[in-house]
């Protein structure tokens, strides 16, 4: 980011900087004599002398929230009023620290003497802090640098997002615990903490639930290796107003949800959780439909999301009793068997998204989904196959309920029923709109 030379050398000096315009030329322009009648609003505008330095500041603030921090480091050159709006604390509550290395990332950086003004004079105003980082451990470094200074802080929101590969584990845990619970420390009142793809561990949990028990409501911490889940089992037990959790597979447990499931737990609104193989035949648990019985009758009404990528043999102790999943996204190929499975148990089903699936059509394993599923209204096919006839009788079955219909015409093959030509205005009139099947790109 270009340095804006001067917009914060109000502290020093009352006199603008060298190359800014002089302020008299800044603080009145006057219109010229007419002989025409002036218009009301030329009266008020003569009376009022356009004088910019006396916009009310809360008019002003309103202003510089729609500027980019660039322009509004311009602006604060032009008075001293505008100046001190420019550090007024209601712009520095929400900031984006972007940190990027110029010789390996094309994304813009956010500029250290930028940082170091933040850090002076504003770290006390942060409250929606986030953090993105390119995949250089430089860049890691500098985050875990700013965390350890926010000291005067009280965050409500903390994010740390690795724009490409995850930098934040190749750090030192330690150098990187340490920072992080500076900011657990100071701040007793955060809502909302992402800090997925990162060296977080059990004890630095205890310090973030002993510190901001009481107002933690989301916590996004896929993979994180080092935590076990009885680390994540501890901040369910205390935090009782946490309303959103996102974890990977290995950390649920029916502990977890049992937990989440009890009298002085508040209604859960978002569960979603990775199922990813690190290894070909990698084993995993299974949860009781029991936990998850619990689970649905306290809250009701919750979102279950639940991302797969997994090999094909490794699916043995998924959906083989009925679990609440609402939202299904399959990132590999995926067996007919297991989509039948998921037919049969998953009767919350809202959205549904398959990335591949082979060589053999998915004809009932649709027609089962649309019958036993009748929630759902999202779906999308990638690398599968459906004949046309299975397609048009799977939207006459749920069509009046689909918001979302993806599907690839290559996905789509002509039958005695329908060709590709037909299948257009057969599916939109059991949609009740116009639909065309989604076209493969030709670069």
């Amino acid at each position: 980011m270009k340095r804006v030379k001067g917009y914060d050398d109000e502290e020093e000096s009352d006199s603008p900087s060298h190359g800014s315009p002089p302020a008299e030329a800044c603080k009145k322009v006057r219109t010229q004599p007419s002989t025409e009648e002036p218009s009301t609003d030329q009266e008020e505008e003569d009376d009022l002398g356009c004088d910019w330095t006396r916009l009310p500041q809360e008019i002003l603030l309103h202003i510089l929230q729609y500027l980019p921090l660039l322009h509004r480091a311009f602006a604060s050159r032009v008075c001293r009023g505008w100046n001190e709006a420019f550090h007024m604390p209601e712009l520095w509550r929400c900031f984006e620290f972007e940190l990027n290395q110029p010789d390996s990332s094309y994304l813009k950086a956010t500029h250290p003497d930028l940082i170091k003004q933040v850090i002076k004079r504003h770290s006390n105003h942060l409250q929606y802090v986030s953090f993105k980082v390119d995949s250089s451990t430089e860049s890691a470094e500098a985050a875990c640098a700013i965390l350890s200074q926010l000291v005067n802080c009280s965050l409500k929101t903390l994010g740390l997002i690795s724009t490409a590969r995850p930098s934040f584990m190749e750090l030192p845990k330690s150098h990187f615990i340490s920072a992080l619970t500076v900011v657990f420390v100071n701040s007793k009142s955060l809502s909302s903490l992402k800090i997925d793809d990162t060296p977080v561990d059990d004890p630095s949990l205890k310090v973030l639930v002993a510190n901001n028990r009481d107002t933690l409501k989301l916590l996004k911490m896929s993979s994180c290796p080092h935590v076990s889940p009885a680390g994540i089992l501890c901040v369910a037990d205390q935090c009782h107003g946490l309303r959103e959790l996102a974890l990977n597979y290995h950390l649920l447990s029916d502990e977890l949800l049992l937990a989440l499931s009890s009298e002085t737990h508040v209604h859960l609104e978002h569960l979603r959780i990775d199922v990813v193989s690190e290894n070909p035949g990698q084993h995993f648990h299974t949860i009781k439909k029991s936990s998850w019985d619990a689970m649905v009758r306290h809250s009701p009404k919750f979102n279950l999301v639940m991302y797969f990528f997994l090999y094909q043999d490794e699916f043995g102790p998924f959906f083989c009793e009925e679990i609440p999943v609402t939202h299904l996204y399959f990132g590999r190929s995926v067996s007919k068997d297991v989509l039948g499975r998921v037919g049969l148990h998953c009767p919350r089903l809202v959205e549904l998204v398959v990335c591949a699936n082979g060589l053999r059509p998915l004809d009932e394993e649709l027609i089962r989904i649309a019958e036993r599923c009748t929630q759902l209204s999202a779906i999308g096919l990638g690398e599968c196959e459906v004949s046309c006839g299975a397609f048009v009788e799977f939207v006459k079955m749920c069509g009046h309920r689909l918001s979302q219909l993806s599907i690839m015409e290559e996905v789509l093959i002509p039958d005695h029923k329908f060709s590709l030509d037909d299948i257009h205005w057969e599916v939109s009139k059991h949609l009740g709109r116009v639909w065309f099947p989604d076209m493969m790109p030709t670069w």
